[in-house]
């Protein structure tokens, strides 16, 4: 009897360009799926709401992916190291093959199940599978991560014009004759309860999205073909649609860093080297992540640590969350955040700065809701440029950059398009009036952080 392959997906919701899937179509051998929802190992971080809805989606993609290629997608629950091992027995696998990950809790569970699977005879594979290249590839010339944007992006450019992103694979033709999950049974998707019912909050997620690895490869398509030419100049303007909205595919692994990379190679123009440039800060990002695993609980620059933040403000909190804080960018950027579960990049930057420099509340309050309410939030990106605004992160904006919301509208909403069509009620009765000075909040701001720094 031939000894299947089990493909461990995780972070990598695509047949092609997945390096692990790749190995075991090559290998021959009947090949099994496995994805397992953890939310109990220690130290692994619960996804938040909007991105169960987007993970609830990518999964039914992928299982009609994989069923079309003659195989199946297996579901388990619980935690990984222990699920892993028990479908393995299941099917006697004769090889796991999994893409690698980079979070501290994630890489703790990996190496120990490699190390349990490898005394017990079994054989595995972790290949590299979502950045452009592993960490441990670009350090500074003493062997440390590096702490500033442009070094490191001048020397990932530099390991490129000799040893260039990996070329993506092709999506299999089929998978091998005789995969299937006859051998371990899979959970049921409804289950796991991953979409809200009460209350259903996710239908502006539906009108806006489609989560999957096609969806992903059209918008890309769309990306290239209609918005790259004007990206460099339009992408600062929020009422535009001049960004990529491709960042919830590559959270998910529907896309991976260098299928994007490669479809840039060959275009020259301002907009794709501007992209490029934000696919190596994304990279930063996870760089970052795998030298201080701690990034969503502790500041960066430990001597931030010692921020004198106030008495949490419950009723600021919830006006900024609710977009109630009559700031009308900062409305806008919040209630579309809530109603689509994403927020143009210059609105993030925008609205964080006034949480955590007008508001004087802490950046993980800040971190946390954007974790629960974007769908394309993730373990790196989404801590690193909280902490980048709040100014205790790597290459971080200084402290006395404080975003002015009025200024910010003035100049990338001038026609007040984005912010009409957000915040509809402004100049209602039942508007609220704002609820801190700006002049006074950037005040205090900067005295509470010279008292840091």
């Amino acid at each position: 009897m031939p000894s299947p392959t089990l493909v461990w997906f995780r972070d990598d919701l695509r047949v092609a360009d997945n390096p692990a899937l790749h190995a075991a179509v090559e290998r021959g051998e009947p090949v099994v799926a496995l994805y397992v929802l953890d939310e109990e190992s220690d130290g692994v971080r619960p996804l938040g709401g909007a991105a169960k809805w987007w993970l609830h989606g990518s999964l039914e993609a992928l299982a009609r992916r994989l069923d079309e290629l003659g195989g199946a997608l297996v579901l388990r629950r619980g935690p990984a190291g222990r699920v892993v091992r028990e479908v393995v027995d299941e099917i006697d696998a004769g090889l796991i093959v999994w893409n690698r990950r980079y979070g501290g809790p994630e890489r703790d569970i990996d190496t120990e199940l490699k190390t349990a699977l490898d005394e017990s005879g079994r054989e595995v594979h972790s290949l590299p599978g979502s950045l452009l290249t592993e960490p441990w590839h670009i350090e500074t010339g003493a062997g440390e991560p590096f702490r500033v944007y442009s070094p490191f992006a001048n020397a990932l450019r530099s390991r490129f014009e000799h040893n260039p992103p990996r070329r993506p694979f092709a999506a299999p033709d089929a998978l091998p004759t005789g995969s299937s999950n006859a051998a371990a049974q899979s959970d049921d998707l409804g289950d796991w309860e991953l979409l809200p019912t009460k209350p259903d909050w996710a239908g502006g997620l539906r009108e806006t999205w489609q989560p999957g690895e096609a969806a992903g490869r059209e918008r890309l398509d769309a990306f290239l073909h209609d918005d790259l030419a004007g990206y460099a100049k339009g992408r600062d303007r929020p009422a535009a649609d001049a960004t990529s909205l491709l960042s919830p595919y590559l959270r998910w692994g529907e896309l991976s860093s260098p299928q994007v990379w490669h479809a840039l190679a060959r275009r020259t123009t301002e907009g794709a080297a501007t992209f490029r440039r934000e696919l190596m800060w994304r990279e930063f990002a996870w760089h970052t992540l795998y030298a201080f695993p701690e990034l969503h609980r502790r500041s960066w620059r430990q001597e931030y640590e010692r921020f004198p933040w106030p008495p949490l403000d419950t009723a600021n909190l919830v006006a900024w969350q609710s977009g109630r804080t009559g700031i009308p960018l900062v409305d806008a950027g919040m209630r579309e955040l809530w109603h689509i579960g994403h927020m143009h990049n210059r609105i993030r930057m925008t609205t964080a700065s006034f949480l955590v420099k007008h508001l004087l509340i802490d950046w993980r309050q800040g971190e946390e809701w954007f974790w629960d309410t974007l769908v394309d939030a993730d373990a790196a990106s989404n801590p690193f440029n909280w902490q980048w605004v709040a100014g205790s992160g790597v290459d971080a904006a200084p402290y006395f950059r404080i975003f002015n919301p009025e200024r910010q509208a003035e100049k990338f909403d001038p026609d007040g398009e984005y912010i009409d069509r957000w915040v509809p009620d402004l100049g209602d009765a039942d508007y609220p009036s704002p609820i801190v000075d700006l002049k006074e909040g950037r005040r205090r701001a900067l005295d509470a952080w010279e008292s840091v720094r």
